[in-house]
């Protein structure tokens, strides 16, 4: 019985077009590609080796990721942020982060949860220690994730991860050092302590409090004019 080769053909360009979108989304979270930025689609076809078809399917992902925004006849540039936007992300991400918050203790999972989130918070204390920022944010990350994850919500799972997307886009363009990294990792102790004790209402209010702190310092040093000139 033949093979079909149509089959193993879309598989391929499938995955060709994964790449791209890889690629293409790190470029942006990172701030590789800054906000206002033109996406030239033949320029990027050429710096990437590929044709135009898989980079055009990747861009469309990104729209749909609000990521970059494409005008008929005017091309695709890099979706510019505002304060407003920064303000909306980080509320909605307090709003998610309590409602997991809640979720975990009403499921009365809460002392493993908190033992999970005590270890990633020893991880982050060490990258402190060793002043690696970079390691540092990536670790903060993993322990908002895990507040998610460990909700038992698929729902909220999916609304976190576009949320997550912007939030470390928003972090990469303003990259904030802490004069003394180990207070960003000491930050979560009162958290973790709320939670092992099971006391929703406190720990409810100090992740908003948390994540309202961290909203506030990105709004205050955003630079709009900057962005314009992105």
């Amino acid at each position: 019985m033949t093979g079909e080769p149509t089959q193993l053909n879309h598989i391929n360009n499938k995955s060709l077009r994964e790449r791209v979108l890889e690629v293409m989304r790190d470029a942006i979270l990172h701030g590789d590609f800054k906000p206002g930025q033109a996406l030239v689609e033949t320029e990027l076809a050429t710096q990437l080796g590929v044709s135009r078809a898989p980079l055009r399917e990747a861009i469309q992902i990104l729209n749909k990721e609000g990521l970059v925004e494409t005008v008929p006849y005017h091309g695709t540039t890099v979706r510019r942020l505002r304060k407003k936007d920064i303000e909306e992300l980080y509320s909605l991400r307090g709003s998610l982060e309590a409602f997991a918050i809640g979720r975990i203790i009403s499921m009365d999972n809460h002392i493993a949860v908190a033992q999970e989130l005590h270890e990633i918070f020893e991880q982050m204390l060490a990258a402190a220690n060793d002043n690696d920022l970079k390691k540092v944010n990536s670790i903060d990350r993993d322990f908002h994730d895990a507040i998610i994850l460990k909700s038992n919500h698929n729902l909220l799972a999916a609304t976190w991860s576009g949320v997550a997307m912007r939030v470390r886009q928003v972090m990469a363009l303003r990259n904030m050092r802490n004069s003394d990294l180990k207070v960003i990792a000491y930050n979560h102790v009162p958290i973790i302590d709320a939670v092992r004790e099971g006391a929703a209402d406190k720990a409810i209010e100090l992740i908003k409090q948390h994540v309202a702190t961290s909203g506030d310092l990105m709004v205050d040093a955003w630079d709009e004019d900057e962005d314009e000139k992105g």
